[in-house]
């Protein structure tokens, strides 16, 4: 019997969760293509795999985002798989409270969130439909959008972001059901990347996490997230679908 093909596996990002996950799906043969802003991250990245391709865009930008999934498909002859990851922390642009955040911090959040993913998904789900192929795509959510922690994690606009996303889910989840098409969410705690460096160095908030996330005592690995989200666009995850499958280290049933 001979071996299924490899899967072919887009993702967009290029460091933290995004670059965990495209060395634990090449590790496994997949084939990787890789969708982020920053070029020598990409650039980096994808030496380092083999078989790997990369494109420069933008998420926010819709033309930009189609281009580089049209390369995407051409390159790899098709896309099987999305991991939607690109993503950033608002803080530093004002988010915080409601009563607090800036306008500035909401519009980057919905961006580069909602609408990056939104635009990942439309390009992707097009070219699926007019050739009627199935696929599956995990979106990333956060355990702020349904719990949320008020003393070290108020940030407001990034929490509606993530709901936005989990929302947009759900609905397309309903609507590509019957064409075999499978969307979820991981909403993970918080993990030990670039995005989080701020807390990695405050002691009171790593003290915090020690109680918040007991299943780790201390922030997540991004390896341990890959490998939900891997596992959530396998074939062995066939029957889910419309899901938020929460990776939080316990965040969601600890007070």
């Amino acid at each position: 019997m001979s071996n299924p093909p490899p899967q072919r596996l887009l993702i967009t990002g290029s460091s933290g969760i995004a670059e965990s996950s495209a060395r634990l799906a090449a590790s496994r043969g997949a084939l990787v293509f890789i969708v982020a802003k920053n070029h020598e991250e990409c650039e980096t990245l994808c030496a380092s795999l083999p078989g790997s391709a990369y494109a420069i865009a933008d998420v926010t930008a819709p033309a930009e985002v189609d281009s580089a999934i049209g390369n995407a498909f051409s390159l790899m002859g098709g896309v099987d798989a999305v991991f939607n990851v690109a993503g950033l922390s608002g803080r530093s642009a004002g988010d915080g409270p409601l009563h607090l955040c800036s306008s500035e911090a909401w519009t980057l959040m919905m961006d580069v969130h909602a609408r990056g993913t939104f635009h990942v998904c439309r390009s992707v789900l097009a070219r699926w439909m007019d050739h009627g192929k199935h696929g599956a795509i995990v979106n990333m959510g956060s355990v702020l959008a349904r719990n949320p922690q008020r003393d070290y994690f108020a940030t407001n606009a990034y929490a509606a972001s993530k709901g936005a996303i989990e929302a947009m889910t759900i609905s397309a989840a309903a609507y590509y059901a019957p064409y075999r098409i499978r969307l979820n969410v991981i909403a993970p705690g918080l993990v030990r990347t670039p995005m989080s460096a701020r807390a990695q160095t405050n002691q009171e908030i790593l003290t915090f996490i020690g109680a918040k996330q007991p299943l780790y005592k201390d922030l997540i690995s991004a390896d341990d997230v890959s490998r939900v989200a891997l596992f959530l666009l396998s074939n062995e995850a066939a029957s889910i679908t419309g899901e938020i499958v929460r990776a939080d280290g316990g965040w969601a049933v600890s007070g």
